[in-house]
């Protein structure tokens, strides 16, 4: 296991009038090269949780593991933590301040006390990983697009070498062509490495299309932790707490309560079209 969560609890200014239990009782775990999706309407724990996976925030009681060793132990070395599980903020272009793309990259890595040769090697392949070409090394970030600004934010991170990769709402802002591109380019990147990647999203069909297994938070609870076909066929219990399923789910129960035989786990529109082109030849 890569990281594991046991029995971990967070709680907001304890002891005073504005005391909140922001984490309750979270267990789970996460293997090596793991895809996971997380979801929850806001306020539901999404950003706390992913806080304490790379040591931002320690828990008020539980433990959590990282290659099974304990991150809230006296003597584990935090800095070392968070250059293993990197963490890209919701609009992370707002972090860019270099007057190159190029040397923006440079940064992490230069932190890490490297060679001039390594640092570059770094940035000059984590580039490549998220799609920016040679031709904009020299640009200065404020003059690229919202995508590519974010696309380079991510190569930032990306140049560390981390184990784990927790990307909090990375098309945030985007355009439809720009998130698709983002997530291909992060889709790309867990097919050829064996990073693991944690998503945290709004779009159940973009959790639906790229992720292998997602968490479902509640006001502090980890209520679902299964597969896409397993959360998203629970569209009752979703709606309960205010989330919802893809859309083509909805149109598989539309069909199903208008008395077609059709299954209610379908989650992507590729699957939607096979259903369909299936029905139509019965």
């Amino acid at each position: 296991m890569q990281i594991v969560f046991d029995n971990v609890n967070y709680i907001y200014s304890p002891g005073t009038a504005y005391e909140r239990h922001a984490l309750k009782n979270i267990s789970f775990s996460i293997e090596k090269g793991e895809f996971i999706g997380l979801i929850g309407h806001t306020g539901s724990g999404k950003s706390t949780l992913i806080q304490h996976m790379n040591g931002l925030m320690k828990a008020t009681s539980g433990h959590i593991y990282f290659n099974g060793a304990d991150i809230n132990a006296q003597d584990y070395k935090l800095k070392e933590l968070r250059s293993k599980v990197g963490l890209v903020f919701q609009y992370p272009e707002h972090q860019l301040f270099e007057t190159t793309v190029f040397k923006d990259v440079c940064f992490g890595p230069s932190n890490l006390g490297l060679d001039k040769l390594e640092i570059e090697l770094r940035a000059y392949e984590a580039l490549k990983m998220v799609g920016i070409g040679d031709d904009l090394l020299d640009a200065s970030p404020f003059e690229l697009s919202g995508g590519q600004k974010r696309r380079v934010a991510i190569a930032g991170v990306l140049a560390m070498k981390p184990e784990v990769l927790i990307l909090d709402e990375p098309t945030a802002g985007l355009d439809p062509r720009g998130r698709d591109d983002i997530l291909d380019q992060i889709k790309k990147l867990h097919e050829e490495s064996d990073i693991t990647i944690i998503l945290v999203s709004h779009s159940m069909e973009d959790v639906a299309k790229y992720v292998d297994r997602i968490f479902v938070m509640n006001q502090g609870e980890l209520i679902f932790n299964h597969t896409a076909k397993e959360v998203f066929s629970r569209i009752s219990e979703l709606e309960e707490i205010h989330l919802a399923a893809p859309q083509v789910t909805y149109v598989m129960k539309g069909l199903k309560d208008a008395g077609f035989s059709v299954p209610l786990d379908v989650t992507t529109v590729e699957e939607a079209k096979n259903v369909i082109l299936k029905l139509l030849k019965t």
